[in-house]
């Protein structure tokens, strides 16, 4: 026996295991995809030509090793997984003259549900193959998951539960106190799993059945009308189409067609004979059914030159590396940028500008470094941040993750909400400026304070080579920031992000004191004479203003803006300084942002939760038994309809 391949298998074993633990179990990616599949692939030669598997060879697990506080349960059958390949020809021979069900290999968590007399009675992750972990609680806020079906009898059911990528972003966005997801799986999995259910609501985690296990009394035995039949029952199911050998090429290709417009992240396909009873029979190895065959996508490389690492500056302080090349072709696209996610990749890809690196598109859209060819080793990690030239500092997490962070608190970077605020349309109404172009803008160095929005000509030629730019877009955004110059002083002293001032305070203030010079001096006292502006207020705006570095920003700002004149505040109507919370559907307005800007303009305020400072309630559905109209009824707070506050303006 070769001792050197056992000891080789030895160390595949481990680093894959440590690879799978972090993946499935934190959240924490430590090597590519392709590098897993590339090791898990020696690994299996290795066994193969020695004729030895390892007590624990990753080649016999089919999952994550359950580590968390939710309740076990064991499967009643073992969830294996499919085989894999990246040849057509392979899949085709794999086929044969049986018929086959085509559909898209998510990329999300298994699940496993359980429904009896018509409800859902358990829903399990995948977990090890064996055991997984009860989630029922969450499943019952994950949409596509019926809450109850027409069927009665025993039923269980297989399928994927994942984030569309416009929920990922959105999710991973809002993160502030820790290091953001890589991926949607990651935060999938991390949500699915989470013990408040309340977050798997908030998130838009969606299930897709794939597989119906077994159905008491039910005898349809083509896979594809299974899954029809679930759909019927209120569940969403994966999208896929019957193929023979003749077709299944073409539907390949069509399948790879249509990735970039796919909601939802995919890493291949899955091939199951459509012939349920047959497929069964076949029974299965020690790690794989034979009714089904997994296909995914070969990866298309690229050897570039590496030109540059930009380390992108996030809100929660992380500095993330990002590797800058020669462009190359790859997918039918240009790509010229791609993340390497954190400190420890980059010391791991021996980083150094110059060097040779090979790129690819993890499942055909993400760009990603697959290997450095040269291994310079010579990148100097920088010692102040892009952003605010302030010190930076490594952090190992206790996965033994280095990460470069910014130290400094006042850091442009981790005050994104204030741009956000500035921008949007009560504020500055800048169109078109979303959150990841502000993030962008400001990683970049473009964007330090307010002003810095109206001189970003400074910087058109680079904007324009950044992804997702180009000159019509360049321009589309220069119309809009040049556009905003001119606007309401209200406005202005909104956009500040002042706290508690909002957009009635400031209209308050404005229409008493409308001179730009005059309400930067405004005392405490003066203040307080304005009807609606009480102690807390005052004091936050005085200390706004006598700040010395705000008040230079404000000057700065202000000396790229023409005031309007302001819209008058009807401060004599019957709503003046009265406080509304405004919920349900509305129907006299177009809506509740068109009322609430009619109450603003009428003196009044519009604020977002029902408590004891509240005068009024609207709800056209006063009958409700939502939470507001219950807090304003033990409030005896009023519950008006449009109609009725109509007779009250």
């Amino acid at each position: 026996m070769d001792n050197k391949k056992i000891n080789r298998m030895k160390e595949l074993n481990k680093l894959l295991a440590e690879a799978a633990d972090a993946y499935y179990n934190t959240g924490v990616e430590i090597m590519s995809d392709h590098r897993y599949d590339e090791l898990y692939d020696e690994l299996a030669a290795l066994e193969k030509e020695t004729g030895v598997i390892l007590s624990g060879s990753r080649t016999q697990n089919v999952g994550y090793e359950v580590s968390s506080s939710l309740n076990k349960v064991r499967h009643t059958s073992r969830m294996l997984s499919l085989e894999k390949t990246k040849s057509i020809d392979e899949l085709t021979g794999w086929l044969g003259e049986n018929k086959g069900f085509l559909s898209w290999k998510l990329d999300g968590l298994t699940l496993v549900l359980t429904y009896d007399d018509g409800k859902l009675s358990q829903a399990v992750t995948r977990g090890n193959g064996e055991v997984g972990e009860d989630i029922t609680a969450n499943a019952r806020h994950i949409i596509g998951i019926p809450a109850q079906i027409a069927f009665k009898g025993h039923l269980v059911v297989r399928g994927e539960s994942l984030m569309k990528y416009k929920d990922f972003e959105r999710v991973n966005a809002e993160i502030e106190d820790g290091a953001k997801y890589k991926n949607p799986r990651n935060l999938c999995v991390g949500t699915v799993r989470n013990l408040d259910s309340r977050i798997t609501a908030e998130r838009n985690i969606n299930f897709f059945a794939f597989n119906l296990v077994s159905a008491d009394g039910y005898e349809e035995n083509s896979f594809a009308e299974r899954l029809k039949w679930l759909d019927s029952q209120g569940f969403q199911t994966v999208y896929g189409v019957t193929v023979n050998k003749d077709d299944l090429a073409e539907n390949v290709k069509k399948f790879e067609s249509d990735i970039s417009d796919n909601e939802f992240p995919s890493d291949g396909l899955v091939l199951m004979l459509d012939d349920v009873a047959y497929g069964l029979s076949l029974g299965e190895t020690s790690h794989a059914p034979r009714n089904g065959m997994a296909f995914k996508w070969r990866d298309e490389t690229a050897e570039t030159k590496l030109l540059e690492v930009e380390w992108s500056a996030s809100r929660t302080g992380l500095l993330n590396p990002v590797a800058i090349f020669e462009p190359v072709e790859l997918e039918g696209t240009t790509v010229s940028r791609a993340s390497v996610h954190n400190l420890s990749i980059v010391k791991e890809l021996k980083l150094g500008l110059g060097d040779t690196i090979s790129v690819f598109k993890a499942n055909m859209i993400i760009p990603q470094v697959l290997e450095n060819l040269t291994c310079s080793d010579t990148l100097e990690i920088p010692e102040v941040c892009p952003v605010c030239d302030k010190k930076t500092e490594v952090k190992v997490s206790d996965d033994d993750v280095e990460t470069l962070i910014c130290t400094n608190p006042e850091c442009a970077a981790k005050h994104i909400g204030r741009f956000e605020h500035f921008v949007q349309r009560d504020a500055m109404n800048i169109v078109g400026m979303s959150t990841a172009t502000i993030e962008t803008f400001i990683s970049e160095g473009f964007i330090r304070e307010f002003s810095d929005f109206y001189h970003l000509d400074r910087y058109k030629e680079k904007i324009m080579t950044l992804e997702g730019f180009g000159e019509r877009s360049y321009n589309k955004m220069t119309e809009a920031i040049e556009a905003s110059r001119h606007t309401e002083l209200s406005r202005v002293l909104y956009a500040l992000g002042i706290p508690n001032i909002g957009r009635a305070a400031s209209r308050l203030i404005c229409s008493q004191y409308p001179s730009a010079d005059e309400i930067e001096k405004l005392t405490t006292d003066e203040l307080l004479m304005i009807d609606g502006i009480g102690d807390v207020l005052a004091s936050e705006y005085v200390k706004y203003f006598s700040n010395a570095d705000k008040l230079r920003e404000y000057h700065d700002l202000m000396a790229e803006l023409t005031i309007e004149k302001e819209e008058e505040v009807n401060s004599s109507s019957g709503i003046a300084g009265k406080a509304f919370v405004i919920t349900g559907s509305v129907h006299i307005w177009k809506n509740r942002n068109e009322l609430k800007a009619f109450i603003e303009s009428n003196g009044g305020k519009v604020v977002s939760a029902v408590s004891s400072k509240t005068d009024y309630l609207i709800n056209n559905d006063s009958q409700s038994n939502s939470t507001k109209n219950k807090t304003a009824k033990s409030l005896d707070i009023p519950i008006i309809t449009e109609e009725e506050f109509q007779l009250m303006v």
